[in-house]
């Protein structure tokens, strides 16, 4: 049996505390990864809490994991004991399915994720279904990766399953841990990128991180300018919005794509989308294959988030940090176990 050293709460809200348990044996197509780093991610804040009624406690959560190999399971294929590998929010997969057979694991029925059901990453081992262990390029800063597998392949997917062009004039609405990665991909992409935000204190950085222009949501002369401009809206932030408004700045065939989960509905009239063709789409993370995509392409245009560091055992401050919403943008916990 394997033993983990992890954090864990014992109810909303609780105090991570020192909790230990056993690993059973390893199964023929999973291994376990020793936890380097692990992201701190608004939904580990969501689960800590119990905001979606899916909390088991104790709760051990973590879900931007990276790490290297400790053990391979017996028909494990393409992975090597020490391998530098990522963890994101899902960690099992039905391999018969007809979506994952396609390529499309992370919409397979009975996915599992890797802290619902489970124990994640705040820990110093994590197991899962070899197929969702990426492997990380040796040039992505292995301290700043984490984020990668849930918050940067969020904003990525999305780029790749509806065919974003570098022709496209593409709108970033939030610029937080979602929208600073989106616009710095959308930039390398070779899209016109313009940042959405409320916060004029963002311009500027909004810019570095590689949007063209800014929108002042509160500046009526700023919307007047964008209607019928955006081929596509990416929309990262999980509040609700003046959604109407955004669907007018939609170029004709244009669309409004969801990544935050945005908890009340979204009220749209067909008639007013109807004459041009518009869209409104969402998607969760992306595939393994999506995924080692937008890590290569991370490597090629040397892309990464911006990150706060605190160690493990300071785990409630860094919780506590992110809960009071001043995380620029990405926490990242250090594993200090020994």
């Amino acid at each position: 049996m394997t033993k983990v050293r992890a954090l864990a709460a014992a109810g909303p809200k609780g105090e991570f505390k020192p909790f230990e348990y056993e690993l059973g044996p390893l199964g023929s197509d999973e291994i376990d990864i020793d936890v380097d780093y692990c992201g701190l991610c608004h939904s580990d804040l969501s689960m800590w809490t119990n905001e979606w009624g899916r909390t088991e406690y104790p709760f051990v959560g973590g879900h931007e994991v990276v790490g290297r190999v400790r053990a391979l399971g017996a028909n494990v294929a393409g992975l090597t004991v020490g391998q530098k590998v990522g963890l994101g929010w899902l960690a099992k997969s039905n391999l018969n399915s007809q979506q994952s057979l396609s390529g499309d694991h992370n919409l397979s029925p009975g996915n599992e994720a890797t802290i619902i059901g489970r124990h994640g990453g705040f820990a110093d081992i994590v197991r899962c279904q070899w197929v969702w262990a990426i492997p990380l390029p040796d040039d992505v800063d292995f301290k700043k990766a984490g984020p990668l597998f849930c918050g940067g392949i969020t904003v990525f997917n999305p780029m790749v399953q509806f065919g974003v062009k570098p022709t496209d004039k593409v709108g970033v609405i939030g610029i937080g841990g979602l929208g600073h990665l989106a616009l710095q991909f959308l930039n390398k992409w070779g899209c016109e990128v313009t940042a959405f935000t409320s916060s004029p204190d963002k311009e500027k950085e909004a810019r570095e991180f590689g949007a063209h222009k800014t929108l002042n949501s509160r500046n009526p002369g700023d919307w007047k300018q964008a209607k019928g401009r955006f081929d596509f809206l990416l929309a990262t932030v999980a509040v609700t919005l003046d959604w109407p408004r955004l669907m007018r700045t939609l170029a004709p065939r244009g669309r409004l794509h969801f990544v935050g989960a945005v908890a009340e509905p979204v009220p749209v009239q067909i008639p007013a989308i109807m004459g041009g063709q518009s869209q409104i789409s969402a998607s969760p993370v992306g595939s393994p294959a999506v995924t080692a995509q937008m890590l290569e392409f991370c490597s090629r245009h040397d892309i990464a988030p911006m990150t706060e560091q605190f160690k493990m055992s300071d785990i409630n401050a860094a919780m506590e940090h992110l809960e009071a919403g001043k995380a620029r943008y990405r926490i990242v916990l250090e594993n200090d176990f020994d």
